[in-house]
């Protein structure tokens, strides 16, 4: 995952805005809103996200695999048991360690996209910000992974004969469902976002009504 440290800076203040060169900062905001905008939704960030959910099910194969043989198992073999909660604990830890560091990460790219987008406007570059074929992929390959973690849950945990059988299924089909979940609000928060990047519609004003002389007279 990238550091901070990589990210594009913050846009400069309105008030200094004022003093460079227009050219220059239209420039600066589609290149930092193009890089931004691959960060927080492009295929890589699919793939971490897919790969810290494979880390989560494979410390949670761990977990259930020490459940079971601590079922099934006598003498010696609890300490297979041991050694499978202790490895399934370290990766377990190792995946929420980076899920939260790309959590923090993403929320920052969040506010450097809602930051820059309001530094101008550009129809020309917000339009491709946009990302219709990247969105609709994160949509596609999320409802999928989530249609797999209801199977997964209620499927095969009926068809299991252990209760660390029952737990292993239920526990791999929430991992898949929650990852889904993640792709879906994903793909809504970035949806919500480019209705920002849209030009907003100029405000018409209605005629004012006159009274011809005529009604006037007739008026008085």
């Amino acid at each position: 995952m990238s550091s901070r440290r990589d990210l594009p800076p913050p846009p400069p203040p309105a008030h200094l805005r004022e003093w460079l060169d227009e050219s220059v900062v239209r420039a600066d905001r589609a290149r930092y809103l193009a890089d931004l905008s691959h960060r927080s939704l492009g295929l890589g960030r699919l793939v971490l996200l897919w790969l810290v959910a494979a880390l989560f099910a494979l410390g949670w194969t761990f977990v259930s695999m020490a459940v079971m043989t601590f079922e099934s198992g006598r003498g010696a073999e609890y300490l297979f048991g041991g050694a499978f909660a202790v490895m399934g604990a370290a990766v377990l830890a190792l995946a929420g360690y980076l899920f939260v560091r790309g959590a923090r990460q993403e929320r920052r790219v969040h506010q450097l996209l809602c930051a820059w987008v309001v530094a101008g406007r550009d129809p020309a570059t917000d339009a491709r910000l946009r990302a219709p074929g990247r969105g609709l992929v994160w949509l596609a390959a999320s409802l999928t992974l989530g249609a797999l973690g209801l199977w997964t849950a209620f499927t095969s945990a009926a068809d299991a004969a252990t209760v660390g059988e029952v737990a292993y299924f239920m526990g791999l089909g929430l991992i898949l469902w929650i990852t889904a979940l993640l792709g879906l609000a994903k793909t809504t928060t970035h949806h919500a976002w480019s209705l920002r990047t849209r030009p907003k519609p100029p405000v018409t004003t209605a005629p004012r009504r006159t009274r011809s002389t005529r009604s006037t007279l007739a008026g008085i």
